[in-house]
């Protein structure tokens, strides 16, 4: 089985709750702050392959606002088959 590549971040943007989806291969705290930065509109997404790009860290993001960062494995799709036929 497929391990899961889809993540949900929350976070407050100026006191505004804020979601979005991110497929990535892996998630921890410090990458959903860097994300959470990108989906604000703070930092820039990196381009496929490019490991070396500086991340925007907790203390940088909060200074823009950003806050209560929290991240979660997103929930499966049961996609129903028969409905098609």
């Amino acid at each position: 089985m497929k391990t899961n590549e889809l993540f949900t971040i929350e976070y407050q943007l100026h006191g505004k709750p804020k979601s979005f989806i991110l497929r990535a291969p892996q998630m921890n705290t410090a990458d959903a702050w860097h994300w959470a930065s990108c989906d604000a509109g703070v930092a820039v997404i990196p381009r496929f392959g490019q490991n070396n790009l500086k991340r925007v860290s907790k203390p940088m993001a909060e200074k823009y606002g950003i806050t209560d960062v929290r991240w979660c494995g997103a929930a499966q799709l049961q996609w129903a088959e028969d409905l098609t036929q």
